[in-house]
């Protein structure tokens, strides 16, 4: 059961990040944009049934929630605080990862993906960009590259903040474009 070492504000009014002491997951990210999403997830279920929250994203050692906008953080932070505090670690097996992935689709097949030039991506953004991202409660996958256009997905607090729709989006662009090819286009799916 992980104890909550600090709650932060991002810089998306509606979403704080809760960052605890102990992992709710290993290296493995999980977002719910909605209470049926998050049905199957204990985490994510039992956090929605706090009321008032719109999505749950959890990694490692951090759980972004965000609450809908007529609801107040002075009232539903102690009763966020009581699911966290309760939630177990989540374990995700590796078994045959790459025809796993492959099936799957999406942000997991592209994270499996042999393709070098989606390799190159993953660890610029694993190196400049994530890491800010994370630190204001959110993240972002990559969900494929077809032809010349990288299709990736926002997480936690930057899925519905206005700056990762325009400037992050722009940066991360230009980037990739700088380093690693000219005539790739980011969109957000």
């Amino acid at each position: 059961m992980p104890k909550i070492a600090d709650i932060q504000e991002t810089p998306n009014p509606n979403a704080v990040k809760f960052i605890l002491k102990e992992p709710v997951s290993h290296g493995t990210s999980h977002s719910f944009k909605s209470a049926e999403a998050g049905e199957r997830d204990a985490l994510a279920k039992s956090i929605f049934e706090v009321g008032e929250v719109v999505s749950v994203f959890y990694m490692d050692k951090m759980i972004t929630v965000e609450k809908t906008d007529d609801a107040e953080w002075d009232d539903i932070l102690p009763d966020l605080a009581v699911p966290i505090r309760a939630a177990e670690a989540v374990v995700v097996s590796n078994g045959n990862g790459k025809a796993a992935a492959a099936a799957v689709g999406g942000a997991i097949a592209a994270a499996a993906s042999d393709d070098p030039k989606i390799r190159e991506i993953e660890a610029l953004l694993d190196e400049r960009i994530r890491p800010f991202l994370a630190s204001d409660g959110g993240w972002l996958e990559i969900l494929e590259l077809e032809d010349s256009t990288l299709k990736i997905r926002y997480e936690g607090a930057c899925g519905s903040c206005p700056s990762s729709l325009t400037g992050t989006l722009m940066a991360i662009e230009n980037m990739i474009q700088d380093e690693i090819d000219p005539e790739i286009k980011v969109i957000v799916a």
